[in-house]
């Protein structure tokens, strides 16, 4: 099983390095986890260029029939259980991969949440798009603990 989290810019602040790493090791039991970092689009663009430039970047990298879940600020707002269900279900239909896209400072582009399998909110707030990569992860080890049945979630 593969999981894919393909999202613009860098992450650069070590602190949410050395997370999503141990994120990563953990997940090692579960799945085989890949960070894509696309190009990030520069501040002068016009938003709605930027949101169609990192779009079509992103979704470069997925092939057709793939799962994709699209981070989306008005997307559906689950519990960690029904995360871990859609989870599975999700690597199930895509044949054990799956595609987690995270928008950049501007949101996400309509190109791929029309494409999204699920849409998927984790909250109301905002947090910044690197902060998400962590989050998401997170949810997805619990997701995989929650199915296996072992002590993590409460």
């Amino acid at each position: 099983m593969e999981i894919r989290i393909i999202s613009p810019g860098k992450t650069r602040e070590k602190w949410l390095i050395d997370g999503i790493e141990e994120y990563r090791k953990r997940l090692s039991k579960y799945c085989k986890t890949e960070l894509i970092e696309v190009e990030a689009s520069p501040d002068h663009i016009p938003v709605e260029r930027a949101l169609e430039k990192e779009g079509e970047l992103m979704l470069s990298k997925i092939k057709p029939g793939e799962q994709i879940w699209a981070i989306d600020l008005h997307g559906k707002q689950e519990t960690s259980e029904e995360i871990s269900k859609d989870l599975i279900a999700s690597l199930e239909r895509g044949g054990g991969r799956l595609n987690i896209i995270i928008g950049g400072s501007n949101g996400i582009s309509p190109n791929v949440t029309s494409k999204a399998n699920l849409r998927l909110c984790l909250g109301k707030h905002t947090m910044t798009h690197t902060m998400t990569r962590l989050i998401i992860l997170e949810q997805i080890y619990r997701g995989f603990k929650i199915y296996s049945g072992e002590n993590y979630h409460k």
